[in-house]
């Protein structure tokens, strides 16, 4: 960053639904100078929402209302890549679809950016761990909107529960329910994008093939070949597991799942199971269910079981009870029930939270920025958790339970599996 700049100077790199939403949190911040914007959609790259088309508004897709009010009017880019060649931008923010994060996050570390990406982090494993390599080569910072980290509530649980605050874990769990039935994201035939849509741009690193309007610009993550719903709801709740377990990987994975309940075009299970086994013996679980209804996790929206007792959590509040004696035991409670609540009336209205921890991982990036601390959430963080939803994916391709090696990253029991650690390239994109 410029020493004789006060604000830290940021280009945009996607600028739709969630680019919009953390762009009216970074406008908001004092720290930041919003100066360009980038997009592969005309309207969203105009801020122009009544030149989007129709078929768009009338899908129930999130179309950002585009109300912004800048300083000074950004400048606009149609290839990110024009973007990065500045040497005047500092930080960049991106939030694009999955599968260009690796491609645009190297490129802009390589540039002397600093980069705050969204999650998922990754469409592999192996592109996490190659950003977390270019960033160290570099020097540059590089953090991911996994918006639980930046919540004061998990920041002091995660030290109460690895403190011991209900015993030694031996489970954590968590369930995403969106009822989905019947329809789903539709059935649509392979057509022309809108005129000023870069469908080829979006495609990006993966393989070329027909626009259908619920591929892009909002439904990518029901399609296999570009995300995943364990991808879009699995990284934000096993992140928040192994966070406060105090865990770093899997050392086993197995997943089921069923699809046929929905009449849709998706390519992923309409319901799936993930499970995850640590070295320490610990259990983590995750359930993404779209083929019926439920309430999933009462009382929060994390539930951690330990030898003393469990823990109810949410952004809100999180609450503590004591086990109950089992089989020969004889005691009453190890531990007392307690918890702790944020006190705020106050609800984030595309977050549904009481305290905006998007916007507090932003306003810490920017200060990592201009004093160069790690941050909040850091792309090695990024990476781990982000590994889950891959392994849980693979698992459920291969159909086995696999043994993951940790530290070299690589399957020992499966070269199938191996072989969907990463993806060959279009052309000219490469790491």
């Amino acid at each position: 960053m410029s020493e004789n700049r006060d604000k830290i100077r940021v280009g945009f790199i996607g600028v739709g639904n969630r680019g919009t939403q953390l762009l009216t949190r970074f406008l908001a911040d004092p720290l930041c100078d919003v100066v360009a914007l980038c997009d592969v959609y005309q309207p969203y790259l105009d801020r122009d929402r009544s030149a989007v088309h129709p078929r768009y508004l009338s899908s129930g897709i999130p179309v950002p209302p585009m109300q912004e009010k800048f300083s000074t009017p950004p400048d606009v880019y149609n290839d990110f890549r024009d973007l990065l060649a500045r040497d005047d931008i500092d930080a960049v923010c991106i939030a694009t679809p999955d599968h260009w994060h690796a491609v645009q996050t190297v490129m802009a570390f390589r540039t002397g950016k600093d980069v705050f990406v969204e999650k998922p982090l990754t469409a592999t494993i192996h592109e996490g761990r190659r950003m977390v390599e270019v960033e160290r080569e570099t020097g540059r910072i590089g953090a991911v909107c996994l918006n639980r980290r930046g919540s004061s509530i998990y920041q002091k649980l995660a030290g109460r529960i690895q403190g011991g605050a209900i015993g030694k874990v031996a489970m954590g769990c968590a369930v995403r329910i969106g009822d989905m039935v019947p329809d789903g994201i539709g059935k649509l035939a392979e057509e022309a994008p809108p005129s000023n849509f870069d469908w080829d741009m979006w495609l990006g690193p993966r393989a070329a093939r027909p626009y259908q309007y619920n591929i892009a610009p909002y439904h990518f993550r029901w399609w296999d070949g570009f995300s995943s719903q364990m991808g879009n709801w699995g990284v934000h709740y096993l992140d928040v597991i192994r966070w406060m377990m105090g865990e770093a990987a899997p050392v086993a994975v197995w997943a089921s799942g069923g699809s046929g309940i929905v009449d849709d075009d998706r390519t992923i299970p309409d319901n799936m199971i993930a499970s995850f086994e640590f070295a320490s013996g610990a259990i983590a679980r995750f359930e993404v269910l779209e083929g019926c209804g439920g309430q999933g996790i009462q009382g929060g929206e994390v539930e951690l079981r330990g030898a003393k007792g469990m823990c109810l959590a949410s952004q809100d509040g999180y609450k503590i009870t004591s086990a109950r004696p089992g089989q020969f035991q004889t005691w009453d409670k190890l531990i007392e029930d307690d918890g702790d609540t944020l006190k705020s009336d106050k609800a984030y209205g595309d977050l549904g939270i009481k305290e905006d921890t998007t916007a507090v991982l932003i306003h810490d990036f920017l200060e990592c920025v201009q004093t160069r601390r790690d941050p909040l959430c850091t792309l090695e963080d990024g990476h781990r958790s982000t590994s889950f939803a891959h392994l849980a994916n693979i698992a459920f391709k291969v159909g086995k339970r696999l043994d993951w090696d940790p530290e070299a990253e690589r399957f020992t029991n499966s070269d199938e599996a191996n072989a969907l650690l990463h993806y060959d390239y279009r052309e000219p994109w490469t790491l």
